[in-house]
Formats: structure tokens, C-alpha cells, sequence
């Protein structure tokens, strides 16, 4: 058994059951953890959106293969010593044996958690039928179960993002059947407002995550944690950020001629001494 994934796997863990609210941010490549982990966040999620986009795909099902996204994601997870928890899409099929093969490779890329979506297009372009849905998840538990370290299950109810007539009340019953099936965190993508927010946390029998970085989002983690909301995650936001920067600086430099956007940027010397500090820390680790 690799002992640091193990530990990797307790603190993930813990961290959905101890007090207190916590926040993991999405990284999409190697650099992008490092940077995240360096500045204190306790665990680390990836972003399929992100990692698309990197590669230069849209953000739509099957532009990401599970191959690349798993490539991507040992990177992430091999270069961090915080928990990493993948974005595992709708486990990369439609069956629950084939979500099932998805945790058990997502695992043995070094993550300690993913997320399973309830949702997809190419699957009549709705979400899964429940009780479908639910045997997902415990196809996805099951596999779970059978690693040797504790690895975190998190369920998605897509209802908001799908425009569900009643949303809120799908979310909730799906959210409640996934937790049955053996999820261990609900993540319910589209619930913006704190009145919302606050009703699913007191309806759903389960640590929820909130994803933030949306321009109309403008929740403070203080008010997040007193509505009871566990994890924050950030989604593709900062990825599209970065996108953002890298067209403006574009656009700047053939409209304008100028190139004040690197006025922001981070030294040659000092990124280079990051991670090499890093490299060194790592080495020293495996010791």
C-alpha cells in the first residue's frame, strides 16, 4: 500500500467531518497544484474544464478522454503532497461497472477522491433516470471500498445546470439517494443564492460543497460557512481567469502596442526557485 496516499486519504477524509468549512481549489495542470498548495489550501481538486481547455478542447463530453484526463491528473496529484480529489466527469460512461473501472483508475493516478456526475448528453441529454443514477454511485462505492486507503465519494446532482422544473426538490431527493448509495460529499452545481444554499444544507443529510468564481457568486466563505456549507471548490473559474488574462494581454499587444499586462508577472528567478524548492522538498520526502 503507498502509505502517502493512504495519509492523503485519511486527511481528505477527515476534512469532511471535522468543524468547520474548507476550501479546495481546482487545479488543471501540475503547476497550477503546486501554486494552490503553496499558499496553504489543505486539499486540491482538479477541473475537466480546465484541463480541456488547456489542451486546447472545449469544455463538452468526450472532447476530454478519460486517458488524457487521467495523464493530466497523476501530474496534479504526483506533484502535491496535500489530497487531490479528480473531477471524474459522469465516470466516463453510462453503466455502473464503467464508473466503477473510472474510480479505480483515477485511484491509481494518486487521487483520494472524485466527483460523479448525475448527467449526460449523450445519454438522451438529461440526467440519469434515479434509481440508475443511484446505482451509479454504489457501483462507484464499491469500488471505493476495495482500494486500501480511505478514498472521498462525492455525488453531483446536475438539476440546476439541466433547468429541472423544480430543481431545488430534485436536488434534495437525489442528494439524500446518493448519500444512501454511499457518497460521502453532495455537490449540487447552480445553487447560487445564500437563502438556497442555506435550505439545502438543512434538507440534505450530508456534507455539502459549494462551487464559487462565478461572476454573480459573490458569497464570502465566512457566510458560506455559517450556512453550513463543508467544502468550497472553485470549478474552472481560475483556469478561465487565466484564459482571461492571456486574451487581454493578446489584444493589448496588437491593438495597443504595449505590454502592460506584465507588470503582474511573476519573476523568471522567483518561479524558478518555487519550484525547485519544491523538486528538492519532494526528493527529500521519498527518503
Amino acid at each position: 500500500m503507498n502509505k502517502l496516499q493512504a495519509h492523503k486519504g485519511t486527511v481528505f477524509r477527515d476534512l469532511h467531518t471535522s468543524n468547520g468549512i474548507f476550501v479546495m481549489p481546482n487545479a488543471w495542470n501540475a503547476g497550477s497544484a503546486c501554486m494552490l498548495e503553496a499558499a496553504g489550501f489543505p486539499a486540491i481538486g482538479t477541473t475537466s474544464a480546465g484541463i480541456a481547455f488547456g489542451m486546447g478542447l472545449p469544455d463538452y463530453e468526450g472532447a476530454l478522454s478519460r486517458d488524457a484526463a487521467l495523464e493530466e491528473t497523476y501530474g496534479i496529484s504526483n506533484s502535491v503532497k496535500v489530497p487531490v480529489s479528480a473531477d471524474a466527469e459522469n465516470g466516463y460512461g453510462h453503466e455502473p461497472t464503467e464508473v466503477a473501472e473510472s474510480i479505480l483508475l483515477f485511484a491509481d493516478v494518486g487521487v483520494v477522491g472524485a466527483s460523479i456526475e448525475d448527467y449526460s448528453a449523450s445519454f438522451g441529454d438529461s440526467l440519469y433516470e434515479r434509481t440508475h443514477a443511484a446505482s451509479r454511485i454504489r457501483a462507484a462505492r464499491e469500488a471505493a471500498d476495495s482500494l486500501e486507503f480511505p478514498f472521498t465519494l462525492t455525488a453531483r446532482a446536475e438539476c440546476y445546470l439541466v433547468n429541472h422544473p423544480n430543481p431545488f426538490k430534485e436536488s434534495v431527493e437525489r442528494a439524500n439517494l446518493y448519500r444512501e448509495a454511499g457518497a460521502d460529499c453532495l455537490f449540487v452545481p447552480g445553487v447560487k443564492d445564500a437563502d438556497t444554499i442555506g435550505a439545502l444544507v438543512r434538507e440534505v443529510d450530508g456534507p455539502i460543497n459549494v462551487v464559487m468564481g462565478l461572476s454573480e457568486n459573490l458569497l464570502t466563505l465566512s457566510e458560506l460557512g455559517a450556512l453550513g456549507v463543508k467544502r468550497v471548490s472553485i470549478g474552472g473559474s481560475l483556469a478561465r481567469a487565466t484564459f482571461g488574462l492571456i486574451q487581454r494581454a493578446a489584444m493589448e499587444i496588437r491593438e495597443q502596442g504595449t505590454f502592460t499586462y506584465s507588470k503582474d508577472q511573476i519573476s523568471d528567478e522567483s518561479l524558478c526557485r518555487f519550484f525547485s524548492e519544491r523538486i528538492s522538498n519532494i526528493k527529500e520526502s521519498e527518503i
